[in-house]
């Protein structure tokens, strides 16, 4: 398992991976923007999807809305962009 992301990190990147939402190693109260990006960065396709959308339930639950996924490119990750309510 990676070391979560600091919050410095995640507002300076404006993104948290998956992984570490998943794993419950985030706190974002304190994080500024309405804004967030969260990577899926496990796996390939149908598992990446599968993570994006489960760190964006597990943020719902948080005061956070899903607005969109996508891939970038040919980056072989998976954003999710999520919005404060």
């Amino acid at each position: 398992m990676a070391p979560a992301e600091t919050p410095e990190q995640i507002m300076h990147t404006r993104t948290v991976t998956a992984d570490t939402v998943l794993s419950n190693r985030v706190d974002l109260r304190g994080y500024p923007y309405r804004l967030l990006t969260v990577v899926a960065n496990r796996g390939i396709g149908a598992h990446q999807m599968t993570q994006a959308v489960a760190a964006a339930e597990v943020l719902e639950a948080l005061g956070w809305e899903l607005v969109t996924i996508s891939e970038i490119g040919n980056s072989q990750l998976l954003y999710a962009v999520v919005r404060r309510r």
